[in-house]
């Protein structure tokens, strides 16, 4: 009797299980769902143990690389590489990034996306977001390990200086190759990937390169038909100031005694001369420190000390609507107030800078008393908050080698991965439409 009540009892059970994954849709596709008792009644079953290990949710950025002469890249940084030489690079001979104080390293994005595509275990990195793959047909991408920025800050600064002319050699010499290129020409380049993250990179010839993905600073430099947020990748700066790794006050808000901290060049040119206006401001200030400065290595210091003890970091506009001081701000963990009304940020498809940074406009900023005012209506809890906001996300702006999960280089990579989707339907549509784009 006991026996046919929990036979009874178990079929009831079932039944109702059965039941109910068919009206859910819970055994198998379709309106009603085919039923699967294998699959949804795994838990009588033990698994083999050949059973296969799940599979990523996706697979990282298959990129292939050119193989060019060093004068093109590294040949700039060491005098050990002839400047034709093509002998292939890898972890044992790949130069250190010195230790500039300058532009060098501050646009050095260019470095370091090569290095990532060298670094021997990427393969088989969980972390990597993009590895290197010897066969260019199976490439999602082709990167262009053309040193532009460095090229610029190497090769004549001065417009009108001579040796700007092994700068536009460079960029001829690079486009011929280019163009010569199989997989550039099926594509016009818009699935090749060019870093020209200094303003004045491959400024000879940048219009012949227009529809590949860019990796900029800004768009500060740029006409509206060459450069946009559709297709290009906006790359932060490397920061100069060290990184504050031991930032771990219980009262951080106390210990910060300055209000808003600047250090940095004030005479500047375009949006950029908002600076001078600003210093004339707010002078007069107890607990506002601005001054003139440059990248020295005694300036540097003296930045890295005003950011560690200051709770904002003033971040007007350079020469273009960014600059490098917004990046070192971010790993002082000191709160950026960004007055700048054309910037573009990095990573901003993943990060809300509203969490931890304040924004006025130029406008804004030029009332009297108007920014000062505002900062200090914030309350030390909303602070706080966006003071440990910037804890957490400080590695996002950190360019290493080896790289790591969700550094610098890696978020740059993700970036660009975001970018492949409009190439590829701009690519597919292109070669089948009969008539002009009527879109």
């Amino acid at each position: 009797m006991i026996g046919k009540a929990v036979t009874s009892l178990v079929i009831f059970l079932v039944t109702i299980f059965i039941t109910y994954s068919i009206t859910t849709g819970g055994l198998g596709s379709g309106r009603f769902g085919t039923v699967d008792l294998k699959s949804q009644l795994s838990f009588f079953s033990i698994p083999k143990n050949d059973t296969p290990l799940p599979c990523r949710s996706r697979s990282p950025l298959r990129v292939f690389m050119y193989d060019l002469p060093k004068r093109f890249n590294v040949g700039m940084m060491s005098s050990k590489f002839a400047g034709d030489d093509i002998s292939p690079l890898n972890a044992n001979n790949l130069p250190t990034l010195p230790q500039y104080a300058g532009l060098h390293q501050q646009h050095s994005v260019e470095y370091w996306m090569m290095t990532s595509l060298l670094y021997e275990n990427a393969t088989v990195d969980e972390s990597s977001e993009a590895v290197r793959v010897s066969n260019p047909d199976a490439a999602d991408v082709f990167f262009v390990p053309f040193f532009s920025s460095m090229s610029f800050n190497t090769h004549g600064k001065n417009m009108t200086d001579p040796d700007t002319e092994f700068d536009r050699q460079l960029q001829v010499d690079i486009l011929k190759i280019l163009r010569e290129s199989s997989y550039w020409q099926r594509t016009s380049g818009r699935d090749h990937v060019i870093p020209m993250h200094h303003p004045n990179a491959f400024r000879f010839l940048r219009e012949e390169v227009n529809a590949s993905i860019l990796i900029v600073a800004d768009f500060g430099r740029y006409s509206k038909s060459m450069a946009n947020l559709h297709k290009d990748v906006v790359a932060p700066y490397m920061h100069v100031v060290k990184s504050f790794m031991d930032d771990d006050s219980p009262n951080p808000y106390k210990l910060r005694t300055t209000l808003l901290f600047f250090r940095g060049r004030t005479v500047r040119k375009a949006e950029g001369k908002v600076r001078a206006k600003l210093e004339k401001i707010l002078k007069g200030y107890s607990d506002v420190h601005f001054e003139a400065g440059y990248a020295t290595g005694e300036g540097i210091n003296a930045s890295t000390q005003g950011m560690r003890t200051s709770r904002f970091c003033l971040h007007p506009a350079g020469d273009t609507p960014s600059s490098n001081r917004l990046f070192d701000a971010i790993v002082s963990h000191c709160v950026p107030v960004i007055v700048s009304d054309h910037i573009e940020l990095p990573f901003e498809s993943e990060l809300d800078y509203s969490k931890f940074s304040v924004f006025f406009s130029v406008k804004e900023a030029l009332v009297p008393g108007y920014m000062v005012e505002e900062l200090r209506k914030i309350p030390e809890e909303r602070w706080v908050e966006m003071w440990g906001r910037l804890k957490e996300i400080a590695h996002h702006y950190e360019y290493e080698y080896p790289p790591k999960k969700d550094d610098a280089v890696n978020m740059v990579w993700k970036e660009v991965r975001s970018k492949v989707p409009a190439e590829r339907l701009a690519v597919n549509r292109n070669r089948r439409l009969k008539v002009h784009d009527w879109w």
